[in-house]
């Protein structure tokens, strides 16, 4: 692993110090969190609980620092319960791997069925949920534990499992199709082998999930409240500073920063939801209307936009324009 995948995988040490210095500040407040959490329950520590946030905090912001407001803001968004769950069965706690394995195994064999149009009982969705738990519990990695440490929080733990066992379905058909033969042939009658699989062109549908999921993220956009969608304009189109939007929105940096927070994970449900119904209109540009797509073929949209980066948002927000009797008097 390289430096920089590296820092993206564990924080900055320079951030995740200026967390740790800044979350020493606020004792009271992880009092409050690790309750809320329930870090007892588990027989975890306000501090094992402390060390944890530090190490979402530093993941959130790497190599920024952030004010203590903003670290607070943040942090109180995550779903503490979950994250207490998810770090004391990294921590290989006995008693929380029982009430995960009675809270999410059946909910994953359900979410299995629904990826494979199978029934929760039929073998096939079994063995997909049921290699996921071994992997969580770390017995094909030889760590116990070890992918419940890429769960930061940010999400409920039952959305982030679905999606990644959605990726884990999209490997395994990626892994079957390695060395399938196209079915073309080239202009001397000879077979053209199967593109390596990590390269755009391995998947056909690589350019139609692109479509897809920039088509619902603009609708997403569409729909959002106008305040909303000129803060997200102002921080990513604008690349202005939580204080000059709050300058200009007459806010406090750090409502900036949780307004933002929670616009990222609704704007991020709403797509999910679009591409789950699938559309009836059609593109612009005159495609047929497209079906819902499974939580597998979502989990591809996403990996091919974070990939790609084709959302070009000064032209996404120019089609939404903000109504300036709703901008406060003042120009974006």
């Amino acid at each position: 692993m390289d430096m920089q995948a590296n820092n993206r995988a564990t924080g900055e040490p320079a951030t995740r110090a200026e967390v740790a210095r800044l979350l020493g500040d606020c004792v009271p407040i992880i009092q409050q969190w690790s309750n809320q959490a329930g870090v007892h329950r588990w027989g975890m520590s306000t501090e094992r609980f402390t060390r944890e946030l530090v190490r979402c905090g530093a993941l959130r912001f790497r190599d920024v620092v952030p004010s203590s407001a903003e670290l607070q803001n943040y942090l109180g968004t995550l779903h503490l319960e979950d994250l207490a769950l998810a770090c004391a069965c990294a921590d290989g706690t006995e008693h929380a791997w029982e009430y995960f394995m009675r809270t999410y195994r059946g909910y994953l064999r359900a979410c299995a069925a629904a990826m494979l149009k199978r029934s929760a009982a039929a073998p096939e969705a079994q063995e997909l949920a049921d290699s996921l738990f071994a992997e969580l519990y770390g017995l094909s990695e030889g760590k116990r534990g070890a992918l419940l440490r890429y769960f930061h929080g940010r999400s409920a733990l039952k959305t982030w499992l679905r999606a990644v066992m959605a990726q884990r379905l999209v490997d395994k058909i990626r892994a079957g199709r390695k060395f399938e033969e196209l079915d073309a042939e080239d202009g001397a009658g000879v077979k053209v082998g199967h593109a390596n699989s990590n390269s755009p062109a391995a998947d056909p549908h690589r350019q139609r999930y692109l479509q897809l999921f920039s088509a619902a993220l603009q609708t997403a956009l569409n729909n959002l409240p106008p305040l909303d969608a000129r803060r997200l304009k102002m921080y990513y189109a604008e690349e202005k500073k939580l204080a000059e939007i709050g300058r200009v929105l007459g806010e406090h940096e750090s409502s900036v920063s949780r307004h933002l927070e929670k616009v990222r994970r609704d704007l991020r449900h709403a797509v999910e939801e679009i591409l789950r119904a699938g559309s009836g209109s059609g593109f612009a540009d005159g495609q047929a209307g497209a079906a819902g797509l499974s939580d597998a073929e979502m989990a591809l949209c996403f990996e091919y936009a974070a990939e790609d980066a084709p959302i070009d948002l000064d032209n996404l927000f120019s089609q939404r324009e903000v109504p300036k009797a709703e901008r406060g008097g003042q120009e974006i």
